[in-house]
């Protein structure tokens, strides 16, 4: 072996040795014998280098795995041998292997098993065992190799890659059930016995061994009293009780008869109980418990899918067995539900949830299901609460997991309030009426959880376009005292962030009760506007409460009007473009002010004020913004520094996306002229057009102009359409295929929506586009640059697309005044797009062109020379695209380009008749080498009426023609 590049194969190597090592790998996989060497080298313990010996493994794998088929006999027999001889040096080995490198023998050992059980090793397990006995390191290698081929047969995690490797898998697992599990499973239970006092290590292994295969296999070789006796022996002792706990999780969840599972869960919790395993609050140790609350998880969820088998098989006693064996485990539900540690608590979740779906489906409750139910809701407004640690200002790993257990504690209250909407409702309107009548002396976490329960209460009692303030009168009153409270207690003041979150968060989502109340708007503004919101200390709290503010402004606009001018005047510096000074420090970020601006707009389109009035205040909103853009684009034009030149472009950018925001309050019944702010919107694009011929930052800076152009389009409708030219004419300049992807958009927009009112103006730049398109997509590039060819990929789809919207929008004579060599070169181009390019996409969108144009110029009138061009090229297209490799009619989009094809040869066939007929019958499809009974056959397809016959005709016609 190359010494030099084995030298790389150590981590702490440089950079050129770890590129020859790797080069090395990859040419040891191609080699033919190379596999041999490293055989060779393990089982002469050549190397005693880790790497090295983990560097054979991965060349046998990468054998075993991709090349084994072409081993002879002989070489086949040499991998096994050395395999079996490395294992049985083990055995002396005065220091056992690094884990990892045990972890990749075990991979080969597997594959090399899955490759091999059922033709050429079915004794495998025998000739292992023979070599383990009961050696400590040979069992430790055992153990790992049933994990390794439990991975490979069985693991959920693992995609198999094709049906047939799936079926190979199940005939294993069947050939191991009658051949060789119950002598794995003897050996199981020999290794748990001799070891059980000597190396915890390996029986914990043994158990999570014995844990993986119990879903598969024959449950009455584990679940019996030698077995269960046995781990629950190992319940009691501490370095073994995690991996028995996980064990008899793994037998609860098997599958199996009702009354069965009801009967094994209920003597194991017996045994478990008499053991001392239920008096949870005397164990110490936490992840002990978790576990146990995971098996207890398990027991309870099995009892309830025994209860619901039994109920829908109408066995009435056997499900009140299992009721009552469920409603036994309830006490000790709840103990692990309030537990102080999230991960026990959280483990619990699922049988509590499933307990209450059972409830929910009873006819009457008791009184101690009733209880139990109250229970629960006790605990869940418990376990929302924050702990002291929980980190606001920077959030880590443990906070997300709190997040996480608690969106899993508002699924339970969801639940619960399915089952007893009224006890939801009275328990949150005691806590919460209690917490804010003395908020300024509570922690701030039982604040926030008093105003988090309000808030949830909107989806544990779903009503429609959230009317929660009208209909069941005890409901709606409940939460109407609930509002008034939040909102006139004075809690908005609370001084932690949490807090005056959620208060921003309920006012939000409750937004219908100033429709009934509206004396309260003026003090929740006022939250909104001060310190409490948009000027709060805590970016956090600024950056939702902007995005909150927008919100509670637009659901409410009917009720705004009295404030207008105040709202404007005090958000008046939060509009302030950023300048693009280093260090300074602005209150919101740029996507924060969007919805400042987006409020100061919804406030000025929706008011009542007159047409004059709301054209004032948007000039007053935009005029800053436009003077502050020409400044900017003068210092870009100066500006040396890259850096600087960069972010004076994102400030432009901003000012231009602000602009754009203001008009999205606009509608069909609120539009820019009734409104009178036509020219403001106007003086906008005239003060932003001159950046795009800014030779800097020339992506950023189209980018914004283009996304207003957009917006423009739809608010000023015709009256952008002189400003279209121009900004053509500069995107078009020096353009990549990105520009040219998100430019052509633009036309198609204007095309669609303008028609023939813009013809003139396509006709103009029709050739000039085109050309740039050209120019880019015959740039050469690198063979394996895919960055490259996927844009080119995207262009050539978007250039489709826009002949697709000017054919599509009755402008054909746009091409077709471009003189006819120009014509006909456009033409080729969408045949070239039909064929020659693999990317069904861009096939189905020529054929739909091919159609059109057929269906316009195809008839007896049609321009000169056309009709020849149907029958040279679009013709022969509709054959010669199906007929490609590369055009697989498996694939859903394939299918649909082959549907447009069909609706292509259908027009032809309308536009020229039996013209058409007779040329397919007698000249074209006798060229293909088709069968005159097929010529018969298709042509009989094409002139049936019903266009959908035809389509799946056409579909097995190529099916047929194809290899």
């Amino acid at each position: 072996m190359d010494e030099q590049a084995l030298l790389g194969l150590n981590p702490n190597a440089d950079s050129d040795f770890r590129q020859r090592a790797l080069a090395y790998f990859e040419q040891l996989k191609i080699s033919p014998d190379a596999w041999q060497v490293c055989a060779e080298a393990l089982a002469q313990k050549t190397y005693s280098d880790d790497h090295v010996k983990f560097f054979c493994f991965q060349v046998l794998e990468h054998q075993v795995k991709y090349k084994y088929s072409e081993l002879s006999t002989a070489q086949q027999q040499l991998i096994r041998e050395t395999l079996l001889s490395w294992l049985q040096a083990q055995m002396q080995n005065p220091q056992p292997e690094k884990t990892f490198i045990r972890n990749k023998a075990a991979q080969v050992f597997a594959l090399l098993f899955v490759t091999e059980y059922l033709t050429k090793w079915p004794k495998f397990f025998f000739d292992i065992l023979s070599v383990v006995d009961l050696n400590p390191r040979g069992v430790d290698l055992y153990l790992r190799i049933l994990m390794a081929i439990d991975s490979e047969l069985v693991d959920r995690d693992v995609v198999h890659t094709s049906e047939a490797s799936g079926l190979e898998n199940t005939l294993i697992k069947d050939t191991m059930r009658e051949q060789c599990i119950p002598n794995l499973v003897e050996s199981w239970y020999q290794i748990l016995h001799n070891y059980q006092y000597t190396n915890s290590e390996v029986l914990c292994q043994c158990l999570e061994v014995v844990g993986a295969y119990v879903s598969w296999i024959d449950l009455s070789l584990i679940a019996n009293d030698r077995f269960i006796n046995m781990l629950l022996g190992h319940m009691s002792v501490e370095v073994l009780r995690e991996e028995a706990c996980d064990c008899l999780f793994e037998i609860v969840n098997k599958g199996m008869d009702p009354v069965d599972k009801m009967k094994l869960v209920e003597s194991l919790c017996q045994v478990l109980q008499t053991a001392g395993f239920f008096s949870i609050d005397q164990e110490e140790d936490l992840d002990f418990v978790a576990r146990f609350s995971k098996l207890v998880n398990g027991m309870g969820q099995s009892l309830i899918v025994s209860w619901t088998k039994l109920i829908k098989n109408g066995a009435v006693k056997n499900a009140q067995e299992a009721l009552e064996a469920i409603e036994t485990k309830v006490p000790l539900m709840l103990q692990l539900l309030v537990h102080e540690d999230d991960d026990i608590s959280s483990n619990i979740i699922g049988f509590c949830y499933d307990y209450l779906h059972i409830l929910k489906q009873l006819p009457v409750l008791s009184d101690q299901q009733k209880a139990n139910v109250e229970a629960i809701m006790l605990a869940v407004m418990k376990k929302l609460t924050y702990d002291e640690e929980y980190n606001f200002e920077n959030e880590g790993e443990d906070e997300a997991m709190f997040v996480e257990y608690r969106k899993q504690l508002k699924l339970l209250l969801d639940r619960l309030a399915q089952v007893s909407p009224e006890l939801v409702l009275a328990s949150v309107r005691r806590v919460f009426s209690a917490t804010l009548q003395n908020w300024q002396t509570t922690r701030f976490m039982e604040v926030e959880v008093a105003v988090r329960l309000l808030y949830m209460l909107a989806e544990a009692l779903p009503v429609s376009h959230g009317a929660h303030f009208s209909g069941d009168v005890s409901k709606a009153s409940a939460l109407q005292d609930m509002m008034r409270t939040l909102v006139t207690s004075g809690v908005s003041s609370y001084q932690h962030t949490s807090v005056t979150l959620e208060f921003f968060e309920t006012v939000v989502r409750y937004e219908k009760f100033f429709t009934v109340e509206p004396q309260h708007i003026p003090c929740v503004l006022m939250a909104f506007l001060d310190h409490r919101g948009l000027w709060h200390s805590s970016a956090k709290v600024r950056s939702r409460t902007a995005y909150l503010f927008s919100r509670f402004v637009k659901s409410l606009n009917k009720q705004m009007n009295p404030y207008i001018e105040e709202i404007l005047n005090r958000i008046q510096d939060l509009l302030a473009l950023s300048p693009p000074e280093n260090g300074y420090q602005s209150l919101l970020s740029s996507d924060d002010q969007l919805f400042i601006y987006e409020t100061a707009g919804a406030l000025i389109v929706n008011s009542e004020y007159p047409a004059e009035n709301k054209q004032a205040l948007m000039k007053d909103l935009l005029t800053p913004l436009m003077e502050r853009f020409k400044v900017l684009l003068e210092k870009l034009i100066m500006a040396q520094d890259e850096e600087r030149q960069a972010s004076l472009a994102d400030s432009l950018n901003h000012a231009v996306g602000f602009a754009s925001r203001t008009s999205k309050a606009f509608s069909n019944k609120q539009t820019v002229k009734q409104c009178g702010c036509s020219q403001v919107y106007l003086d906008c694009l005239q003060t932003f057009l001159p950046a795009l011929s800014c030779p800097l930052q020339k992506d950023v800076l189209r980018s914004g102009v283009r996304t207003f152009l957009h917006r423009m389009i739809i608010c000023l409708e015709e009256e952008v359409l002189p400003f279209i030219p121009s900004a053509s004419e500069h995107m078009l300049k020096d353009c990549e295929a990105k520009d040219l992807q998100e430019f052509i958009p633009l036309i198609n927009q204007i095309t669609a929506k303008f028609k023939m009112q813009v013809s003139p103006f396509l006709q103009q730049m029709f050739m000039p586009l085109l050309h740039a398109i050209f120019e880019v997509l015959l740039r050469p590039a690198e063979d394996n640059d895919q960055s490259a060819a996927l844009e080119k990929q995207m262009l050539r789809r978007s250039y489709f697309a826009f002949l697709q919207t000017v054919t599509g929008s009755g402008m054909s004579e746009v091409i077709a005044n471009q003189g006819a060599e120009n014509v006909e070169r456009v033409l080729i181009t969408v045949i070239q797009g039909a064929v020659d390019y693999p990317d069904p996409i861009a096939q189905k969108t020529c054929f739909i062109i091919l159609s059109k144009l057929v269906e316009l110029w195809g008839g007896k009138d049609g321009p000169v020379g056309f009709a020849d061009f149907v029958y040279k090229h679009i013709v022969p297209a509709c054959f010669l695209a199906p007929l490609k490799q590369t055009f697989d009619l498996a694939d859903a989009q394939t299918v649909l380009a082959l549907s447009e094809c069909a609706v292509t040869l259908k027009t032809i066939h309308l536009k020229r008749g039996p013209e058409c007929v007779q040329y397919l019958q007698q000249e074209y499809l006798p060229s293909l080498q088709v069968a005159p009974e097929i010529i018969q056959e298709f042509c009989q397809a094409l002139q049936q009426p019903d266009a959908k016959v035809f389509k799946n005709y056409l579909k097995v016609f190529f099916q047929r023609a194809k290899p």
